[in-house]
């Protein structure tokens, strides 16, 4: 079982889009026996809340539900929990890095860099376009799965 966790800031609009969204390619690849996927916050200023209102909506044009997901944190055990832990920018990074004590293992990751690119997938909070973070949440998505498909077949 390869378990990942995906992280932004606040756990209400990048990282649930990007757990709901892999779930969902898994799904569709008849593979969801062979991951455990799940999101989660750096910080605590949306812990309790549920995700967005503009990314469940962005998701259900998919048709891709979130159900009940609330909003939690990261913690530092987390680091031995998954084997993936995919951060949605630079300081997602930092405060992960933080939060874990380190990447002794390599397991942190920016999730653009599964899309061939360093650039951050762009905090919908703050530029109110959902429907690009969406598009970088799905490339990065696609080469994550295609990368771990590999490692299903093995």
């Amino acid at each position: 079982m390869i378990k990942i966790l995906f992280i932004c800031h606040g756990n209400i609009c990048r990282s649930p889009m990007a757990e709901f969204l892999f779930k969902d390619m898994v799904k569709k690849a008849g593979l969801s026996g062979h991951f455990y996927i799940a999101s989660a916050a750096t910080s605590t200023e949306a812990i309790g809340c549920e995700v967005h209102y503009a990314t469940q909506e962005r998701l259900a044009r998919e048709g891709i539900r979130t159900g009940w997901k609330i909003a939690v944190q990261m913690k530092k055990s987390d680091y031995q929990e998954y084997d993936y832990l995919i951060g949605m920018d630079r300081a997602n990074i930092r405060n992960m890095l933080r939060i874990t004590g380190g990447d002794p293992e390599g397991k942190i990751h920016k999730m653009m860099e599964f899309a061939g690119s360093d650039r951050d997938v762009a905090d919908p909070w703050y530029t109110g376009d959902f429907d690009v973070t969406y598009q970088d949440i799905y490339e990065g998505c696609r080469g994550l799965l295609e990368m771990l498909r590999e490692k299903v077949a093995e």
